[in-house]
């Protein structure tokens, strides 16, 4: 029988993606949507997109109240997705969570508290848990092949326009803040957590009819560990298609998910020495290449089978934890 499920809001820049993947699987009923901007649902219930066939709960009472939905996708803006996760859990409900969750540090603490305590899954949308170059080079990394990891570096900028760039805005990092979670999902999960944290917010992105006074367009966070450091660069108006690099360092080997990592479809591995699978040297290293849709699908899958209980959360609410930590930390809104 599928689970049914929900989704409340609509603007974060993943959730038609989320409600493909929903509309999509077989194992999901989608019962509905609450999107508390009546304009914004308007507009989307009468467009030609995935939105158009969704029922609209009328609130989110009608929505949360629902004994039958266990589980609700969490996609609103991040300026308000932080307030209704903590309402999705209230009520008692699996959440499949896009970030970033919040800048109120105290207040995602004790949302993931609420939800351990009621045995509710939180499962943040870091889409690239899911990305099968990353997830090589973590267990690489993670199982010593590389030797020790001194040192990462990842590039993920991007292209938005203006109107994207004032909501970010609300966000001290601005496109630090709203993309570099992925690459410190990442890092922290081979490298745990960082003892410094640094970062560089500038506005480099003068007279273009883009530009919105004070966004942090162009951003540097470096992160010292106990023997390594790793940089992550991004900036807001990289020409397209963007040249996103991932790449981990270590004393008997590096990898590099060869560019741009999405897709992706391989790996350049450099090992000091030959192994029973790898030869000495450099290589190419093929993996499954996704779309981003198909990423979602991979989440979506992923957080079934784990409030199904047929396998162990991917990443332990100590870690999300940690994440967000780090991020807040890098940008000056929790001080080292």
């Amino acid at each position: 029988m599928p689970v049914q499920m929900a989704q409340y809001g609509t603007k974060h820049s993943h959730a038609a993606g989320k409600i493909v993947a929903m509309q999509e699987n077989p194992d999901v009923e989608l019962v509905g949507v609450y999107e508390p901007d009546a304009e914004h649902r308007a507009q989307l219930a009468d467009s030609d997109t995935c939105f158009a066939t969704v029922h609209w709960f009328k609130s989110a009472q009608e929505m949360l109240a629902d004994p039958a939905i266990l589980a609700v996708a969490s996609e609103g803006l991040n300026v308000e997705s932080l307030d209704q996760t903590e309402e999705i859990v209230a009520a008692g409900k699996h959440v499949w969570y896009d970030k970033s969750p919040g800048d109120n540090w105290a207040q995602w603490q004790r949302v993931v508290a609420a939800a351990r305590d009621k045995n509710l899954l939180i499962q943040m949308g870091y889409m690239l848990r899911y990305h099968d170059g990353f997830s090589r080079i973590a267990d690489w990394a993670n199982s010593g092949l590389l030797g020790h990891v001194f040192a990462v570096r990842a590039h993920m900028s991007t292209n938005i326009p203006s109107g994207r760039r004032k909501q970010i805005n609300a966000h001290r990092g601005g496109i630090f803040y709203e993309l570099a979670g992925h690459m410190l999902d990442q890092i922290i999960w081979i490298l745990g957590r960082p003892a410094k944290t640094a970062c560089f917010l500038r506005t480099d992105d003068h007279g273009t009819s883009e530009q919105v006074a004070g966004f942090a367009d162009n951003t540097l966070g470096v992160f010292e560990f106990d023997g390594a450091m790793a940089m992550v660069d991004i900036a807001a108006m990289e020409t397209q298609p963007m040249a996103r690099r991932y790449e981990v360092y270590g004393t008997a080997g590096s990898a590099i998910v060869v560019e741009p990592f999405e897709p992706g479809s391989l790996i350049r591995l450099c090992l000091a020495e030959a192994t029973e699978e790898y030869s000495a040297g450099v290589q190419m290293v093929p993996f499954q290449s996704r779309s981003r849709q198909e990423l979602y699908d991979q989440e979506l899958k992923a957080f079934l089978r784990t409030i199904a209980g047929e396998q162990e959360p991917d990443r332990l609410p100590e870690h999300d934890l940690l994440v967000q930590e780090t991020l807040l930390r890098a940008v000056g809104t929790l001080v080292d």
